[in-house]
């Protein structure tokens, strides 16, 4: 599809994530740190299980999916953030507009499905421990993480495909710090209702079928930990949960918030503080939370460490 044809505006101007002058350099440090974090975690951890054969498992198969989406995920955004706390006007053209959109959108959806298939993997391992192996087959896995790009690819051409058949007149100016989709069908002069319409089925299924699959899991889940006798590994379950809640609560919450709402209930300024929640902040935590407090993960990494030393 030639992008150019459906629309007058050749560049758009990113206002970013605050006006005020005397934080952007601040906010640039803090955002560069929490992006170093990211790429290193992120980036670490797909080393890690790469090269780690006892890690070869479904657990750590998720694990690695998610940590190279959130890398991707925050490269989509991150740079494009930093450039515009320190150049102004923050300029990016059409094509690469609708392609940060896209990739965005890709990512995003990815994240829910992988968060969604990483909660059915601990019911079938807390809940069916003895179908664990037949269950989560190499196979299975494998078709479930096909599955997962396959959707997220699906939902990503259904909000681009949808802007790039709009028109652009004179306004170029986008309220926020990425081409995301609200702020630019508010840059439309021909009618949104087609895509309003697809940002709440789409965005609909990636939070409530995603939302509804995980709750279903961890109350059996939950009931499991329930009957197991020992305090100990009784502790050990809920502390487990209580990670992935937070993470999926931040996550999914976050993104409800900011699309599944009418367009007048909540201010762009809001909307932006949001999507850092989900765009930045949880692409650093989830390494942390899901690995690094891991032991099995502290072991590997020991033990590459070792390796490299002594090499």
């Amino acid at each position: 599809m030639d992008m150019g044809n459906s629309s007058l505006v050749t560049e758009f101007i990113l206002v970013g994530l605050t006006k005020y002058s005397e934080i952007q350099l601040p906010l640039f440090f803090l955002f560069l740190g929490i992006y170093i974090v990211t790429v290193a975690g992120n980036a670490g951890l797909v080393t890690l299980i790469g090269l780690n054969s006892h890690l070869h498992t479904p657990m750590y198969y998720f694990l690695f999916n998610l940590s190279f989406i959130d890398l991707c995920y925050s490269s989509v955004i991150a740079p494009k953030l930093l450039v515009n706390f320190v150049s102004e006007p923050n300029t990016i053209s059409y094509a690469a507009c609708m392609t940060q959109l896209f990739f965005y959108c890709f990512f995003v959806s990815a994240e829910c499905y992988v968060l969604t298939v990483m909660a059915y993997d601990r019911y079938v391992a807390i809940c069916k421990p003895l179908l664990y192996t037949v269950t989560m087959s190499p196979q299975v896995c494998s078709l479930l993480a096909v599955i997962v790009y396959v959707g997220a690819f699906i939902g990503a051409w259904a909000h681009t495909g949808c802007m790039l058949r709009l028109t652009f007149c004179d306004a170029n100016t986008i309220n926020h710090y990425m081409c995301d989709i609200l702020p630019l069908l508010e840059l439309s002069c021909t009618s949104t209702h087609v895509n309003e319409l697809v940002v709440l089925l789409v965005v609909g299924f990636d939070v409530g079928v995603p939302s509804l699959t995980i709750i279903v899991s961890y109350t059996f889940i939950l009931t499991s930990i329930l009957r197991i006798r020992s305090t100990e590994g009784r502790s050990k379950a809920f502390s487990t949960c209580s990670s992935h809640i937070i993470v999926v609560s931040v996550f999914f919450g976050s993104g409800a918030f900011m699309y599944l709402h009418p367009s007048s209930v909540l201010s762009m300024d809001q909307g932006k503080v949001s999507t850092v929640f989900y765009t930045i902040v949880v692409p650093m935590l989830n390494p942390l939370i899901y690995s690094f407090r891991n032991k099995e993960v502290k072991v590997a990494l020991k033990k590459s460490l070792n390796r490299k030393i002594f090499s």
